[in-house]
C-alpha cells in the first residue's frame, strides 16, 4: 500500500509521516518512507536518524540530467511522459545501501532537497517522484509513506499517480480547509480513491467538531484527529524523533481507520 501524505505548509505533514511510520513498523509491517518534499530538511531526525541517506537524484544523474531529458526534441518525452529510470520495476531491496537509511522495520530514501540559490525549479523532484512511485514494487507487508511537498504542485507533476490513498493533513486554520477541499478533487479526480483528511494540532474536541463540519460542507471525509501535544511539538522543535504521547495513540486509530477503508 502507497499512501501520500499532504497540506498546507506547517500544518504538520512531516509529524503525521513520523507517526504513521513508527505506528506502521510496531504492527509488523515493513514501512518504506519517501521523502519527496524538495524543501524540508528535518523528517530524517523525526525518523530518529542521525543523518539523510543520499538523494535518489543522485542514482539518475542529478538535476541537470532530468532537465536534459525534459527538454528532449521529442514531443513525447514531456514533463509528463519523461522516463528518467531504466528499470521497469523497483524493490525496496534493490534500492543500494548509501540510498537509504535504515532502523529496524523501517527505512528513508529521500529525493533530493534544493540546496543552492538560484538551483532552479522543482521539476525533476517531481518527476523522479512520480517515476519513482510508479515502479516501486511494494509486497504484501510493505507499506510506503510519501511525504509530499506542500501545496498541491505535485498534483501537477502526477506524483499520486500511483498511490492507493491520500490523507491530507489538516491543521486549524481557514487555509488549510480551502486547500483540503482542492487537494480532495485533484485527488479523485486522477482516480485516487480513497482521500481523507486527518485533523492536527487541534486544542479541543469543539474545534475538531467545527473542523469536521466545515470539511463536510468541502465533501472531506475525515478519517482521525491529533489533537495538540506538548510531547509532539518539543521534539518537532528540538529536531529529535518523537516518543509516546497523546498522538501517538490517537494516530493508532487513523491508521485502523486507513487500513480498515481500504482493504475493505
Amino acid at each position: 500500500m502507497k499512501i501520500s501524505i499532504c497540506g498546507k505548509g506547517g500544518s504538520g505533514k512531516s509529524t503525521v509521516v513520523a507517526l504513521l511510520a513508527e505506528e506502521a513498523q510496531a504492527r509488523g509491517y515493513q514501512v518504506l518512507v519517501v521523502d519527496s518534499d524538495e524543501s524540508n530538511a528535518g523528517l530524517f531526525r523525526l525518523l530518529g536518524f542521525a543523518q539523510p541517506p543520499q538523494p535518489l537524484m543522485d542514482i539518475v544523474g542529478g538535476k541537470r540530467k532530468i532537465i536534459s531529458t525534459l527538454r528532449d526534441p521529442n514531443p513525447a518525452e514531456s514533463e509528463g511522459k519523461a522516463t528518467v529510470l531504466t528499470q521497469e520495476r523497483i524493490a525496496i531491496a534493490d534500492i543500494p545501501a548509501e540510498n537509504m537509511a535504515q532502523r529496524d522495520n523501517l527505512r528513508l530514501v529521500s529525493v533530493g532537497k534544493i540546496l543552492q540559490a538560484l538551483e532552479g525549479c522543482a521539476c525533476p523532484f517531481g518527476v523522479l517522484s512520480r517515476e519513482f512511485l510508479k515502479r516501486l514494487d511494494d509486497k504484501e507487508n510493505e507499506l510506503v509513506i510519501v511525504d509530499t511537498e506542500a501545496g498541491v504542485e505535485h498534483f501537477g507533476r502526477g506524483v499520486e499517480e500511483s498511490v492507493d490513498a491520500v490523507l491530507i493533513v489538516v491543521e486549524p486554520s481557514f487555509e488549510s480547509l480551502e486547500l483540503a477541499a482542492r487537494t480532495n478533487a485533484l485527488a479523485t479526480g486522477i482516480g485516487v480513491r480513497h482521500v481523507w483528511a486527518v485533523l492536527n494540532k487541534v486544542p479541543s474536541d469543539g474545534v475538531a467538531s467545527k473542523l469536521e463540519v466545515e470539511l463536510g460542507k468541502r465533501s472531506v471525509g475525515v478519517v482521525g484527529c491529533l489533537h495538540h501535544d506538548d510531547e509532539v511539538f518539543n521534539s518537532g522543535l528540538e529536531g529529535r524523533a518523537q516518543t509516546a504521547g497523546t498522538a501517538s495513540q490517537e494516530i493508532a486509530h487513523v491508521m485502523d481507520s486507513v487500513l480498515s477503508r481500504v482493504k475493505g
